[in-house]
């Protein structure tokens, strides 16, 4: 049989490996150069979280399924895509209270290369009249374990596949399943993820869901540069607004430095597909993110230039509507509405970028798409994005 499936994690058959590492040498399914692990974290804020580190040669990723199913870092030769957060993850659920008062608790944990916002909110804190914090920052899905973990390899087509579950549920509100594949090839530089959110429940449900994919150095420095086809650009707020010219730009390291957003919406090909890229200032690597404006419409570029001490990073953000207060984006539509058993599938893709022919590529494939309209750039916020 070409395809080969280890369960590490199904809490309903009551199996948890507490290690696993799988090798040619250890079964032939496994091509030559493959390795898949899985172990659990000891010591400090990362005590107890079980990670999965896929190598399948020449890409090496690490799969949190602890912290629902996020992805901690991808390596590819001498290119490391991640970031250096402030806190030392990857962070137990257990120390990131999402209720303190403030609804910033979720920045607690917050240290991945792609980490998913969600599932019933995404966006910014939201309190009722009487001060009572009804939504906290970027919701509850990164913070909840997987309860269903499994790996398999094909050693024909040369897949791996990490396939989890997450559930995002309570009795009385919302009750949503996160089932997720993340997917490479043997030798590739590339992998994709592809989640499908169901309502578990007996009645319509409603869902956010946004991408926060993040990248520090190396591909992030001062002369770094963005780019995606742009149907319509503009800044989140005043402070984005007074750095409109310089949007896809990166600067030195400044102490003390506001944070920066711009919301976009994205031009795609006849099929929906669109990409964005970051690359080093040279032009010698960078990294593209894949995704479909059908599926994520919507698209948040993150700039926080604060010193590498304090989380040097850009986030590339593919979402179903912007990371504004729920309430806000269900006035104005974004927030989907899943009936009983209704599934929507999200798919988004990462690549490495190795050298400049591949950044130079991306650039091409981008342009290309940028020829159906001039792009939209607003110098203000716009009234329907921003509140």
């Amino acid at each position: 049989m070409a395809k080969q499936t280890w369960v590490i994690t199904d809490v309903a058959r009551g199996i948890a490996l507490e290690d696993l590492s799988l090798t040619s040498g250890m079964t032939p399914a496994v091509p030559k150069g493959v390795r898949i692990t899985k172990r659990t974290l000891r010591g400090g804020l990362q005590d107890g979280v079980d990670v999965v580190e896929v190598d399948n040669g020449r890409l090496r990723f690490v799969v949190i399924p602890t912290r629902g199913m996020g992805i901690w870092r991808v390596w590819c030769g001498d290119i490391q895509l991640g970031w250096q957060a402030p806190v030392h993850g990857p962070v137990h659920p257990k120390w990131v209270n999402l209720w303190e008062p403030s609804g910033l608790g979720w920045l607690d944990g917050f240290d991945e290369l792609l980490v998913r916002c969600g599932l019933e909110s995404n966006g910014a804190p939201e309190f009722d009249d009487k001060g009572i914090l009804r939504y906290s920052l970027h919701g509850k899905i990164a913070n909840r374990p997987a309860c269903r973990v499994e790996v398999s390899v094909d050693n024909e087509t040369g897949e791996i596949l990490v396939h989890g579950e997450v559930y995002e549920t309570r009795l009385f509100f919302t009750k949503l399943r996160l089932s997720t594949q993340i997917r490479t090839v043997v030798g590739s530089c590339e992998l994709s993820i592809t989640d499908t959110v169901t309502n578990v429940a007996g009645v319509p449900g409603e869902m956010e869901l946004l991408y926060h994919i993040n990248f520090g150095p190396p591909v992030l420095q001062p002369g770094s540069k963005v780019a995606l086809p742009i149907k319509r650009l503009a800044p989140r707020d005043p402070i984005a607004a007074a750095e409109i010219d310089r949007w896809d730009h990166y600067g030195p390291e400044s102490p003390g430095k506001p944070e920066t957003a711009y919301f976009v919406q994205p031009l795609g090909d006849g099929r929906g597909q669109t990409l964005a890229m970051l690359h080093n200032e040279a032009g010698t690597h960078g990294v593209r993110v894949d995704f479909n404006i059908t599926e994520l419409p919507f698209f948040t570029l993150w700039k926080n230039e604060q010193p590498l001490c304090d989380g040097y990073v850009t986030g590339l953000e593919p979402a179903v509507n912007f990371p504004n207060r729920r309430s806000f984006e269900k006035a104005k539509g974004r927030v989907v509405t899943l009936q009983p058993g209704e599934s929507r599938r999200f798919t988004v893709g990462i690549a490495a970028l190795p050298s400049s022919d591949t950044v130079s590529a991306a650039r091409e494939a981008i342009l290309r798409l940028q020829t159906q309209v001039p792009p939209e750039i607003l110098r203000q916020p716009w009234p329907d994005w921003s509140p």
